[in-house]
């Protein structure tokens, strides 16, 4: 994947409305079309890049994952999609898939003067991978068996039985596509569409294959590995290009779409990046100081509570929260101390409070450094 912004891709400002990014778009692939351009390399990766800006900002779940979290939720090799997964996979026949969308199959849809002959695309997978707070904060490679379509092994993804021919359709010419002229009040109006005989291929098959009937794709399962980079969130969706359904008669494959499904702590609740634990000290705790110890993600640590201690004080593990998905910052786990009130006493405890209740240091009494509990909160958020 590029790692080029997007939008500085097709020059077009950041926001930019969908009509924006499709003219953009339209305006670079013309510019640098391999049939425009043959044997410029530089022009070629040029008609790549702006294929992979289109593909993301064109799509609105895609656009607002990479306007939330950048190259980082997309699929880059620094992260997931690693080893090949993410949208630097895009091949020239995948662009060229889309061309019929952008312009209607009149300017070379193929590479080569194929003309509009379409190739298929397979459809999207959605899987939901769950996540601990420690796979979280350190990324992890997840394994995942799925069912999908992939290429038929018999005829290797074409759909024709071993020694079938391949016939040029005899409808659309090999073109794929179909045209028509109709009279209207405005005058002579031409029109296109995807040829009926031939599905948009240009070919026919004289003999299908068994096993996929023809299609070229049969159901199967694959164990597919993902990497995932540490920070990720619930419902974040991340993109492994390629690993969709396969396409039917040697198209390309459609993505692996990855939902992030967060498995909640049992004792530290998660804001972002920041951790939150709550822990209780008993009444003389508070009074004297004492040590305990607060989980993290990978253990325990310990945490010294000053004498004198009110309930509400916040204690702050620097650098024990969660990673920043987009920047090498980490979060903090905030200890929030609460003084647990006996709710039971015996005659000889309550008599030692009795005796304890009028002394001098036994009445409350704030001074400036017993700020509210919003106070207090508001000094580790600054």
């Amino acid at each position: 994947m590029s790692k080029r912004d997007f939008y500085d891709i097709l020059e077009v400002p950041k926001g930019a409305n969908a009509d924006e990014v499709k003219k953009a778009y339209r305006k670079m692939a013309i510019k640098y079309h391999p049939d425009k351009n043959p044997g410029d390399k530089v022009a070629e990766e040029k008609f790549k890049e702006a294929a992979e800006a289109y593909e993301i900002l064109s799509n609105p779940e895609k656009k607002q994952r990479y306007d939330q979290y950048g190259h980082a939720g997309m699929g880059n090799s620094g992260g997931f999609g690693g080893g090949g997964q993410g949208f630097g996979g895009m091949n020239m026949d995948d662009i060229f898939s889309q061309f019929g969308d952008i312009f209607g199959g009149h300017f070379g849809g193929g590479r080569g003067g194929r003309g509009g002959r379409r190739v298929n695309r397979g459809s999207n997978l959605r899987v939901k991978v769950k996540m601990d707070l420690s796979e979280i904060a350190n990324g992890v490679e997840k394994k995942i068996k799925v069912t999908k379509y992939v290429a038929c092994k018999t005829c290797n993804g074409s759909g024709a039985k071993n020694g079938s021919a391949f016939n040029t359709c005899s409808t659309c010419k090999g073109s794929g596509q179909v045209s028509r002229i109709t009279n209207t009040i405005l005058g002579a109006m031409q029109t296109t569409s995807t040829c009926p005989s031939c599905g948009g291929e240009g070919q026919t098959i004289t003999d299908k294959c068994s096993p996929c009937n023809g299609d070229g794709i049969v159901r199967d399962e694959e164990v597919i590995s993902i990497n995932i980079p540490g920070g990720v969130a619930e419902g974040m969706q991340l993109s492994v290009a390629g690993k969709g359904n396969m396409g039917a008669r040697g198209g390309v494959a459609g993505d692996l779409i990855v939902v992030i499904e967060e498995v909640e702590h049992e004792h530290l609740k998660r804001d972002g990046m920041n951790l939150f634990y709550d822990h209780f000290v008993s009444y003389s705790d508070a009074a004297l100081g004492t040590q305990i110890e607060v989980p993290t993600i990978d253990g325990k640590a310990k945490v010294k509570v000053d004498a004198g201690t009110q309930s509400g004080k916040v204690l702050r593990l620097k650098g024990k929260g969660l990673p920043d998905i987009n920047t090498y910052g980490r979060g903090d786990i905030l200890v929030n101390i609460n003084v647990w009130t006996p709710q039971h006493l015996t005659k000889e405890e309550k008599k030692i409070l009795e005796d304890l209740k009028e002394a001098e240091n036994f009445k409350p009494n704030p001074t400036k450094k017993d700020k509210g509990f919003f106070e207090r909160m508001k000094q580790y958020f600054e």
